[in-house]
């Protein structure tokens, strides 16, 4: 059995620290939106076996059970008691890694949904996520993706109005953040400047791009240890050249911009494209 399909990349919207929780966790509340850009995985289950192996695409990323899309179907297949089955999991990488962008938790989502789809096991999108929820705090989101409000650890979703048709030029500066360390750096009670998440909800509720815009915010800005200032010449740039907003997403540190016109978009793609590889020009799925 092969089946092959894609993992779409998520953005933040906003994303705020509310509090830490007694298991050591912080208490998130932030607003979800799935675009385009995605990675392609490939299932294959033979008979034989219990094994598994992955061909990761990068030489850098984990080739054995270390590998988030082999933890996830190792939860798929402890949940669901199927055994006897070797799976080879091949992932062509498009969505850049360490980014925020959720390229790894949309990977084993992709996994889960193929399994269930593969081995026609019915699970429904809530035990899919508890399942995801074992494997990354993004995973849940990444099940159905769209555009959602996440909370708690981020199992804790409520499904918002889509957003309106948005242009989006995403870009990764030349360095990379630990998300744990970020987490480590943080105090809730230190946080002064945090995102306006009802007025964004009520923005996506009436399908007001520009107030969405306006009103995003991630409080990982202000507490990145170095590469503030690559963040917000990007963040300069996409503004100065038409976007409606610019903000750094999940822990960083991609940053994107959102326009309502698409050749704008593309101006501030070619801008920016020549300087960083990780560039991309795309729209909500």
């Amino acid at each position: 059995m092969i089946l092959t399909s894609h993992a779409f990349a998520k953005l933040n919207l906003s994303l705020d620290i509310v509090s830490r929780m007694d298991n050591g966790y912080h208490y998130l509340k932030m607003v979800m939106q799935t675009i385009n850009l995605c990675d392609e995985i490939t299932i294959e289950c033979k008979h034989g076996g219990n094994g598994f192996s992955v061909i990761a695409g990068l030489p850098f990323l984990p080739h054995d059970e270390r590998n988030i899309t082999v933890k996830a179907a190792k939860a798929f297949f402890k949940h669901t008691e199927i055994s006897g089955f070797h799976t080879k999991i091949r992932v062509k990488k498009n969505i850049p890694v360490c980014a925020g962008m959720g390229g790894g938790s949309a990977d084993a989502a992709a996994v889960l949904r193929m399994l269930n789809e593969m081995f026609e096991t019915n699970l429904d999108s809530e035990t899919l996520r508890t399942l995801g929820l074992s494997v990354g705090s993004d995973v849940p989101f990444c099940i159905d993706g769209g555009t959602a409000l996440a909370e708690g650890q981020g199992e804790i979703l409520t499904n918002l109005p889509p957003l309106p048709t948005a242009h989006f030029v995403v870009c990764k500066p030349h360095f990379s953040c630990s998300t744990p360390q970020l987490f480590s750096l943080v105090r809730c009670e230190k946080i002064r400047a945090r995102p306006d998440t009802a007025g964004l909800v009520t923005a996506l509720k009436s399908g007001d791009l520009g107030g969405i815009a306006r009103r995003m915010y991630n409080v990982f800005e202000d507490i990145l240890p170095r590469g503030k200032a690559e963040v917000d010449e990007i963040k300069g740039i996409l503004l100065d050249l038409g976007a409606l907003g610019a903000v750094m997403t999940g822990s960083g540190p991609t940053v994107f911009g959102v326009f309502d016109n698409e050749n704008k978009a593309r101006s501030a793609y070619e801008r920016l494209k020549p300087e960083y590889d990780d560039c991309f020009l795309t729209n909500n799925a």
